[in-house]
């Protein structure tokens, strides 16, 4: 049999004490670290980290920028970096973007990264999974590095004080999760980490749907809550689980494919940025109707109207038929719907899209 393994995430979450397990956790891989990240991510978390760290063997030896998206050039940039080539260690501060250039900093030079995700946006802290941009931000591809992060330190108290419109992306990424994982493996005879990465993603939708409004209402008012941590673990840990476990091929299916085929898109006239997870929540409702899956269509809409989700095209600046036909060329060619129980083709995506605007119209 094939030699395989697998290498599991670990995490410290809590409030803002929580950078104080950095020294325990970190200290054995090194005396030096350097923080790389967004630049807001730095301002909200640089200083409190230096206090964690402060009396330590751990030196911070300074702080870089990332470069505001995660493509080839910015890895090779930091690479060259002096302060990056003296770390033993490098942390990454912010969100996926900069949690994905620094894992794959790190494992081209051979350097352990530990992840303080500012933001709960996705999974990318925990997981080897980088998805890398060209540098007029279209789709380049995914980047698998050999492990995950050593460890991710969740402070759950910088992450409700965050502009609430990444959480909230984070609940409509994280909710896909379940659904996709389930539909491109379905009926396939799985090998042992794939069957444990599936059944791990069938508890991915549940707490998002029980504590996603609450956890919402919670981020808005920048207060810690568990619900708050009950959302935030789900998008971060849950997913990044399976993530982990499961080959890429059951790892996503069409809300990807939407998601990616929308990042083709002219940018909206009104000068909004499509996120991530707004995308991918419009997505999940066309994976369900595609599937035939009413009742979970039904309870994702109900959660996506309450938390103001994408639920039509409007909601994601959709806003003619060539647009529509734009996303749907550019999703149908994705790896994404390589592997699914049957053939997802152009006629299945855009009648779940119309089906979606008339259920729309009627709740309306």
């Amino acid at each position: 049999m094939e030699t395989t393994s697998v290498f599991l995430p670990n995490f410290t979450i809590g409030g803002a004490d929580v950078y104080k397990k950095v020294p325990e956790i970190a200290g054995p891989y090194g005396k030096k670290a350097t923080l790389i990240g967004g630049k807001t991510a730095l301002e909200k978390a640089e200083k409190a980290i230096g206090e964690a760290l402060a009396g330590s063997p751990i030196e911070v030896l300074g702080s870089l920028w990332y470069g505001g998206e995660a493509t080839e050039a910015h890895v090779e940039r930091l690479m060259a970096e002096p302060l990056v080539k003296e770390a033993d260690m490098l942390f990454a501060v912010g969100g996926g973007r900069a949690m994905d250039t620094v894992k794959v900093v790190g494992d081209r030079l051979g350097k352990p990264v530990f992840t303080f995700p500012t933001i709960a946006s996705n999974c990318a802290p925990v997981t080897k999974v980088c998805v890398f941009y060209h540098d007029d931000h279209t789709m380049q591809g995914l980047i698998f590095v050999q492990t995950p992060p050593k460890h991710t330190f969740i402070n759950t108290q910088i992450i409700a004080e965050a502009p609430n419109k990444y959480i909230w992306a984070g609940i409509g990424d994280a909710l896909s999760k379940q659904y996709e994982s389930s539909f491109s493996s379905r009926g396939l005879t799985l090998a042992h980490s794939d069957q444990v990465g599936v059944d791990i993603g069938h508890n991915c939708a549940g707490p998002l749907l029980k504590y996603g409004k609450e956890a919402m209402d919670d981020a808005k008012a920048s207060r810690t809550s568990q619900a708050l941590a009950e959302v935030v673990l789900n998008i971060i840990v849950t997913t990044g689980l399976v993530s982990v476990f499961v080959k890429n091929d059951f790892n996503s299916a069409v809300a990807h494919a939407i998601y990616y085929g929308a990042t083709f898109l002219p940018a909206p006239a009104n000068g909004q940025v499509r996120l991530h997870g707004q995308l991918v929540a419009y997505g999940t409702l066309i994976q369900l109707l595609v599937d035939q899956d009413r009742e979970n269509f039904e309870k994702v809409y109900a959660l996506n109207r309450s938390i103001d989700l994408p639920v039509c095209l409007a909601d994601i600046w959709v806003d003619t038929p060539e647009m529509k036909e734009q996303m749907i060329d550019h999703a149908l060619e994705q790896n994404d719907l390589k592997v699914v129980p049957f053939e997802v083709t152009r006629d299945l995506l855009s009648q779940a899209i119309d089906d979606l605007e008339a259920y729309h119209k009627s709740q309306a």
